[in-house]
């Protein structure tokens, strides 16, 4: 059997009431579930020998905004509290996460400094030589998108390699909804990030090694190959890979509550597995 080695992985979450406070940095909340199924597949101590794992949270920079805000003007006032409740926790987050210059900057460089912070923990857990592993739902692949677009235009650093990102095997993204924000730029200027793991050896490099799986009845999950030039050339290189699933199960799997299904689904835990095990098989990078 081939050695195994350590590999990082760093999961962060989307839009939605993920809490609204900050969590203790190994905690495992939102991501449990797929946390605990990847252990039993794999087995706990292969599992916790060989994978460190981090959550980037970022919820509580707007939650208890909006919470506070729906109690004051809202409640015992407004019908439709859970439709508004989906509006204000879920596409209001999209709304705020945005770029800006100068002093009005707020959320976006809050958000990246938790991603930053995140990161630079997992590298002390694993090592700065290990592979890394990013699992992204919803409004957190674009987060995630930007983080490495971000650093590979140099409009921000981050002092190593593997915080740089360019130990990263590959990412996978589930209810993805990167297009919704590409709209806002001409057809011809929409761009995709390149291959971040560039200190992973060409033999090693994975392809595709940004896997984007989406259930067919999440309204909020989009794949990402005819979103834009940039994107369609990952996927013609076979490096991006739009998938299909049906996540959940028969109470969630046919409507637009799977968005939330996917932490549990078999069909992502499968592709998460495969990406795990595989990424075992690289060895220290650089």
């Amino acid at each position: 059997m081939p050695e195994e080695h350590r590999v990082a992985v760093a999961v962060i979450h989307g839009m939605g009431s993920q809490g609204d406070r900050p969590q203790a940095a190994n905690a495992v909340s939102f991501s449990r579930d797929l946390y605990t199924a990847l252990r039993k597949r794999m087995g706990a101590a292969r599992f916790d020998t060989l994978v460190g794992w981090r959550e980037i949270f970022w919820s509580d920079i707007l939650q208890e905004r909006q919470q506070s805000y729906m109690d004051r003007a809202l409640k015992g006032q407004g019908n439709w509290m859970g439709a508004r409740d989906f509006v204000m926790h879920r596409l209001a987050d999209a709304a705020a996460y945005r770029w800006e210059k100068g002093d009005h900057a707020y959320v976006y460089p809050q958000v990246h400094a938790r991603v930053s912070n995140a990161i630079a923990h997992l590298e002390g857990v694993t090592g700065g030589r290990a592979p890394l592993i990013v699992l992204a739902h919803s409004l957190g692949g674009q987060i995630i998108s930007n983080h490495i677009w971000d650093l590979q235009r140099k409009y921000t650093t981050a002092p190593t390699p593997f915080q740089r990102f360019e130990t990263m095997a590959g990412m996978i993204t589930f209810g993805c909804n990167i297009p919704v924000f590409t709209f806002s730029c001409k057809p011809d200027d929409v761009k995709a990030i390149e291959r971040p793991g560039t200190a992973i050896p060409v033999g090693k490099r994975f392809n595709p090694w940004w896997v984007n799986l989406n259930s067919r009845n999440d309204i909020l999950g989009m794949p990402l190959a005819e979103a834009g030039d940039g994107y369609a050339a990952l996927a013609d290189r076979e490096e991006l890979r739009d998938r299909w699933i049906s996540a959940g199960n028969v109470l969630t799997a046919w409507n637009p509550l799977s968005h939330n299904a996917y932490w549990a689904d078999s069909d992502v835990h499968g592709s998460v597995v495969a990406m795990i095990e595989k990424s075992m098989q690289i060895g220290p990078v650089g």
